[in-house]
């Protein structure tokens, strides 16, 4: 074991143990009479303590009541111990790994080395130590307490053990729930082999293979529509009635934000300057900025901007992976909120957001785990592109995807403005690091174990990708998610089944491989437009009269009700978009087929491939 360095030594000689009888309650009088605060102002941060609960020094920092370094002086001074500058010490790993790196990040609190009989560690909460003694004292022997500010704590232990924390949030899912495994031959050889045995069956028998896919396509199409017909129909059925006020909540829960940032040095300022917005009590939010280690020009952005005392920066060592969800569930274990939020670096969520997330949560019982917001455009006239984008949105976050919740299906989530009880997201593990699709197998995941997600009536409002090749790359990404997650739920389908039920695993099927089947052979239905040209079309010349009306009936009934649907969806925005915009997605979703041949090709060659989407280019929010 090292020799204690001689600050540390300094430290056992001056301070003696400490006595947890009153001097977390004597701290305030302690505070006043150094000078460092007047008596109206410790009042003030006692009421709204009181109020809302948590730490005091939570409240001092956030409301700037007391500079951060000389409140954690005084702190020092108060417990009779010292502040530790961890650049400057060099901790044993072998004590951290005893009590375990993650259990470290939860507890604020980082062991340090032995000297003269005590082990000395490091905490960022005197308050707690006392409390905690017995079982430290259990794995360490008798301790001494030094107080070290939280940053200090997380930047000691990303430079010790960030690279076996990074491991840890790559595997954070089981291996029979994560898409991880999923690679090689698993995934090559059967795809591949099924491409090509595709590709001869269609040369051999031409017309088969035509029927067969006509015949799919017509029945997930058919699917589809009825399961969207269903999703808004029941708007109309009595839903549980929302209370007319406010509830009023005794004790406002700390609610974390983790905003993953990959080459984002032009927006964070802007993203700053929006989550500042928000009206949660500062003291109560906890918004974590997870950047990665290699990633210099968002993490220098993000050092010359004066970031408010509840905003602060966790970096992501390097890894084999460079995906959000490996991002977030590193930085879950940096979170103290006991809700934990996840919004994308371009978003401009509504200020009341989390005040309606905490608010709805108070009201549901805990099997209500996941809250889903709304995600709009704020810059959805920047072209026709934009345009389409902004109409599938409000179709999708304001008529399907309420409707699917409300039919009791599983909630393929959105990626951002999402919502978690803490303890529910860690019991499922976090997010599968690889999955690039990891908010819709996340909502697949609730499902299985029982969870229920919500709608919530608040927007986030975000940037339109509206560059048709970045259009692509984005789509592509989101539907090879898609098909990540369909095989990796369906390895066990008997297992599937029993535990979402017949209802939830059939809306399942639809919602997954009916999606995908109507990207992919989408030219399937759009080959049968050639008869507008006079060319007869060999299924329809095959088909008897009543089979012919019927196919008619199919095709005029699904066109009608997409129209419907976006239009109605449009009403719902505040944009006032053209209605005449809305025949025009004939010539968008050719878009996502393509995006789906994209799709198919990297699932064979790189399937954890993140195809990065550049945000910032189409904002004239001006932040």
């Amino acid at each position: 074991m090292p020799a204690a360095p001689l600050s540390l030594l300094s430290v056992q000689s001056t301070a003696p143990a400490v006595a947890p009888g009153g001097r977390a309650s004597q701290l305030p009088v302690a505070l006043m009479r150094q000078g460092l605060i007047t008596g109206d102002q410790m009042v003030q941060a006692l009421n709204i303590q009181a109020r809302r609960g948590g730490r005091l020094v939570d409240v001092l920092i956030a409301r700037n009541l007391v500079p951060r370094d000389t409140l954690y002086e005084a702190l020092a001074r108060h417990w009779n111990t010292r502040v530790l500058s961890l650049a400057e010490e060099r901790p044993d790993v072998r004590l951290i790994d005893r009590l375990g790196a993650t259990a470290c990040l939860h507890h604020q609190l980082l062991p340090i080395c032995h000297a003269g009989g005590l082990t000395v560690i490091a905490t960022a909460r005197p308050e707690d130590f006392a409390a905690r003694r017995p079982w430290l004292e259990e794995k360490f022997g008798p301790c001494l307490m030094v107080i070290a500010r939280p940053e200090a704590i997380e930047a000691a232990l990303l430079r010790l053990r960030g690279h076996g924390l990074a491991h840890l949030a790559e595997q954070r899912v089981p291996p029979a729930l994560s898409c991880r495994n999923l690679t090689g031959s698993r995934m090559f050889w059967p795809l591949a082999s099924g491409l090509v045995g595709t590709l001869i069956l269609s040369l051999i028998f031409p017309m088969f293979m035509l029927w067969l896919a006509f015949g799919w396509t017509l029945l997930t199409m058919t699917a589809v529509t009825l399961l969207k017909i269903a999703a808004v129909a029941t708007e109309a059925l009595p839903q549980p009635a929302e209370a007319p006020e406010p509830p009023v909540i005794a004790r406002l829960p700390v609610v974390s934000v983790m905003v993953a940032l990959y080459r984002e040095a032009s927006i964070a300022p802007r993203l700053i300057r929006r989550l500042a917005r928000l009206d949660y009590p500062q003291e109560l939010l906890d918004i974590v900025l997870v950047v990665e280690a290699e990633d210099s020009l968002t993490r220098n952005a993000l050092a010359a901007t004066d970031l408010p005392p509840w905003m602060r920066v966790v970096v992501v060592p390097d890894g084999r992976l460079k995906t959000k969800p490996r991002a977030l569930n590193f930085a879950l274990d940096h979170c103290r909120g006991s809700i934990v939020g996840v919004y994308d670096a371009e978003d401009a969520p509504e200020p009341d957001q989390i005040r309606k997330v905490v608010e709805r949560f108070h009201s549901r019982g805990p099997e209500v785990v996941c809250l889903q917001g709304v995600l709009d455009f704020y810059n959805p006239r920047t072209n026709w592109l934009s345009r389409c984008f902004t109409i599938e949105y409000a179709t999708w976050f304001r008529l399907i995807l309420p409707g699917i919740q409300r039919l009791g299906l599983p909630v393929p989530l959105g990626g951002t403005t999402l919502f978690f009880r803490r303890k529910a997201i860690e019991e499922l593990g976090g997010w599968d690091a690889h999955n690039v699709t990891e908010d819709a197998d996340l909502g697949i995941r609730l499902a299985r174990m029982g969870y229920r997600t919500e709608l919530i009536d608040t927007t986030t409002h975000e940037e339109a990708n509206c560059r048709a090749l970045p259009w692509v790359k984005q789509r592509s990404r989101w539907l090879k998610g898609y098909m990540m997650t369909y095989a990796s739920h369906m390895r066990a389908p008997r297992l599937l089944w029993r535990q979402l039920g017949a209802w939830q695993f059939i809306g399942f099927q639809i919602l997954f491989i009916g999606s995908l089947s109507q990207f992919v052979l989408a030219p399937v239905i759009w080959s049968f437009w050639i008869s507008l040209f006079g060319v007869e079309h060999p299924i329809y010349a095959a088909l008897p009269r009543p089979a012919y009306l019927m196919l008619i009936t199919i095709f005029v009934v699904t066109e009608l009700a997409n129209l419907w649907f976006n239009w109605f969806a449009m009403r719902r925005t505040r944009h006032r978009l053209n209605p005449l915009w809305i025949p025009t997605l004939h010539i968008y979703f050719p878009l996502g087929s393509l995006a789906s041949y994209k799709a198919i090709w990297e699932l064979l060659r790189k399937p954890f491939y993140w195809d990065k989407t550049t945000h910032g280019e189409f904002d004239s929010t001006g932040g």
